[in-house]
């Protein structure tokens, strides 16, 4: 290989969130939501159930169920996933802190 073809890519650590990383405005809920929708995603796949099963469950439509399951979490508000981890028997803690204490969100689910 020629050294004409070598191309140097410049890499930078991330912050651990993706969407403040890229200057979103509202990084830090596009990042809870996505945090809540994942784990949505991980307790449904595990369960193993068919979307109509899913639907039913979670009381929302099937074509809701197909943007849930294929990751749109944009779709849902934080309230809507939160209850959807109440209707798969999962508790969740929120956390208040003052802002100087913040460093991010910080989810325990």
């Amino acid at each position: 290989m020629s050294d004409e073809a070598i191309e140097t890519i410049e890499c930078y650590e991330g912050s651990g969130n993706v969407f403040a990383d890229i200057g979103l405005k509202n990084a830090d809920e596009l990042y809870a939501r996505a945090c809540i929708g994942i784990e949505v995603l991980r307790i449904l796949k595990s369960r193993k159930l068919k979307q109509r099963e899913i639907g039913k469950l979670l009381d929302i439509g099937q074509s809701e169920v197909s943007h849930l399951m294929n990751g749109r979490f944009g779709r849902f508000s934080e309230g809507k996933l939160l209850g959807f981890l109440k209707k798969l028997d999962r508790e969740v803690t929120l956390v208040i802190t003052q802002p100087d204490q913040r460093h991010g969100i910080s989810l325990s689910l």
